[in-house]
């Protein structure tokens, strides 16, 4: 019903830069919240609800910018600074209510492979 299309991962050494996006599509009613998450573990990185307040993970504030354009359901995530403990797999989230439904459901991205080398 609602799927999530990543891209924008791969290599970049230390100090340097990428951004993601994740596009969302579907029989999509609305989408309250969008967000990354790191790893198997899910691991929070930064979320954005449809008002724009934004989350983030204590190690990411001031490197990585999380935004979103309604309109088109992308989410983006630039991140700054790349260290090499942000390496691991990112997955794109959304919160949404299909049509036809009534409740809100999480979908996840397949994920995309960030890695920083030092």
């Amino acid at each position: 019903q609602v799927q999530l299309v990543e891209s924008g991962g791969g290599l970049v050494q230390a100090g340097g830069s990428l951004r993601l996006s994740c596009a969302a599509s579907g029989s999509i009613f609305s989408i309250s919240a969008m967000g990354w998450y790191r790893q198997t573990q899910r691991e929070l990185v930064a979320t954005i609800n449809s008002g724009g307040s934004t989350n983030y993970a204590d190690s990411v504030k001031g490197r990585f910018t999380i935004s979103r354009d309604n309109a088109k359901n992308t989410v983006f995530l630039q991140m700054n600074n790349l260290k090499p403990e942000d390496t691991g797999i990112y997955y794109c989230n959304a919160y949404a209510t299909p049509y036809g439904d009534y409740s809100h459901h999480n979908y996840w991205g397949q994920g995309t492979q960030v890695t920083v080398s030092s």
